[in-house]
């Protein structure tokens, strides 16, 4: 095993990795480990846009009240107006790192760019750069990191699992190298930006999910993680059993479009009065009930109505995606359905970005920062990245730990790791149990099934990987089978429903005002 030495370490180079890179530049030395080509991360993907109170005639406090509306009560108000307060300055510094966000040229427009209305959203607040905001986000920032001499990029490594010294705290990560190896990376401070956990279910918005890694690494150094059973579904991911999985962004209901059964009747107005800019829990919830009163596969999204000039303005990349699998969203209906989309819980937060595991920092999708609560409401994830990148890079700038001790070095037994085929077997088997049990709609029988099998498929998996080196897939399904058992855990304590954890054996509210879950992992002997 070979090692190297490093100040701040940054695993993951989505929106959230990259901009704490850039801002803390200068003042750390930075090492951001972002493996090359990674698409994992659900950032360049996002098509929408980002959420901030940039009209003139919107509000920090509209912003909130809709925040704290669309968490359904569990929200924590002192994140969501920290995130909301600092909105304007964070899309500033995008516009300055030169970020290509469609303009508005229109004479009476309040703002030189573009917004659009989605879901939950009392006014259009919504920046993008047309529709695929995540992609030029990220394509920008990356080539600021690639061209910043004050940042190391490491393209050549994949972290498996965080290390600590003798009082618990983190220093840093084992990581697999392009050569099959394993190098220890020492740090001063790590800051986990590894994404949500969307990739522990079958049908997800992403190509390429993560299956919450970093909340699985982080839980065994012994950080707490919260509110791990709201898994938000995305009502409208494109149906096509034979393609890759494709975001519909919310902005097309946004700019018009109209959710229909399959025999074309709309129908979102018998669920909600906001109908089809209702809260992505309450859509996903309506759409699923269609598809069960109907017995169908999938609902249509029909924005046909809209001019076909329109649609190609706005819409590109979906106009083009879905033609290129013989759809023409301008004449015909799009075939959609609810996909698993956003972890609302993760690694739990302060203001700064900091766990309760000393030196270990998490931002993005894999943190809970209390801004979501019981359903993030969209376009705020992208703002949750910038927002609290740029605190937790402040923080580090205030702190520099020059005592450093030694972490405890993993070892094995074992000289062959667990072959990859039996982990990627054993990750589909547990795919399929999550999406049973844990979905848009639960059960106490079925998250007690959902549990019941989790721990069987560990039982069955943990001698294959027992005292073997870690590989990535090993790795991965050892991590997955552990906070999808979790999820369930804190799924089945919560004797409620609210926001995106609906249980029909207990649908209403309990009285009293809500409380956050809290998950910690209990560590066999």
């Amino acid at each position: 095993m070979t090692r190297s030495e490093h100040d701040v370490l940054v695993i993951g180079g989505g929106a959230a990795g990259l901009t704490l890179a850039l801002e803390l530049a200068g003042h750390r030395h930075v090492t951001l480990l972002r493996p090359a080509g990674d698409d994992i991360g659900a950032s360049r993907w996002a098509q929408g846009g980002i959420a901030a109170v940039l009209d003139p005639r919107d509000a920090v406090d509209d912003h909130v009240r809709d925040t704290l509306i669309a968490g359904d009560g569990l929200c924590d108000e002192r994140a969501v107006r920290f995130t909301v307060t600092h909105s304007t300055a964070a899309i500033e510094w995008l516009v300055a790192m030169g970020v290509p966000f469609t303009p508005d040229t229109s004479p009476q427009a309040p703002y030189p760019f573009h917004l659009t209305r989605e879901g939950g959203h009392g006014t259009r607040r919504i920046i993008h750069a047309a529709d695929a905001t995540g992609r030029a986000l990220v394509q920008t920032l990356l080539a600021r990191v690639t061209d910043d001499p004050r940042i190391r990029l490491l393209d050549d490594r994949q972290a498996l699992e965080l290390v600590a010294d003798d009082r618990g705290a983190c220093r840093g990560a084992l990581c697999l190298t392009a050569e099959g190896g394993h190098e220890l990376l020492v740090a001063r401070d790590v800051v986990l930006a590894t994404g949500g956990a969307s990739g522990l279910f079958r049908h997800t918005t992403s190509p390429t999910p993560t299956c919450g890694e970093g909340m699985a690494m982080a839980a065994r150094l012994g950080a707490t993680l919260a509110n791990l059973e709201f898994q938000q579904f995305h009502p409208t991911c494109l149906y096509d059993p034979e393609g890759e999985a494709f975001l519909i962004s919310e902005a097309v209901r946004g700019e018009g479009g109209r959710l229909r059964d399959i025999h074309g009747r709309a129908f979102m107005a018998d669920y909600d009065a906001r109908a089809e800019l209702a809260p992505r829990d309450i859509v996903a919830r309506a759409i699923h009930a269609e598809m069960q009163r109907t017995r169908a596969t999938h609902v249509l999204l029909d924005i046909t109505h809209l001019p076909a000039e329109r649609i190609a303005h706005h819409f590109p990349t979906i106009l083009a995606h879905c033609r290129a699998r013989g759809l023409d969203i301008t004449r015909e209906p799009i075939p959609v359905v609810p996909a698993a989309h956003y972890s609302c819980g993760g690694i739990a937060t302060d203001l700064d970005g900091a766990s309760d595991v000393p030196h270990l920092y998490a931002i993005g999708e894999v943190a809970c920062t209390g801004l979501h609560g019981a359903n993030r409401m969209a376009s705020n994830s992208l703002l949750e990245c910038l927002v609290f990148a740029r605190a937790t890079a402040a923080a580090l700038r205030r702190t520099d730990d020059t005592a450093r001790r030694e972490p405890l070095v993993p070892s094995w037994q074992d000289t062959s790791p667990m072959p990859d085929q039996q982990a990627d077997k054993g990750l589909m088997a547990l795919r399929e149990i999550m999406s049973e049990a844990a979905g848009i709609v639960r059960s106490d029988a079925g998250l007690a099934a959902g549990s019941a099998a989790v721990a069987a498929l560990e039982e069955t998996y943990a001698p294959l990987r027992q005292d073997r080196p870690p590989s990535v897939a090993a790795t991965r399904l050892q991590q997955a089978l552990s906070l999808a058992a979790l999820m369930l855990e804190a799924a089945r304590q919560r004797r409620e429903s609210r926001g995106l954890h609906f249980n029909r054996d207990c649908p209403a509210h309990l009285p009293g005002p809500a409380r956050p879950s809290r998950s910690r992992l209990i560590r066999r002997p």
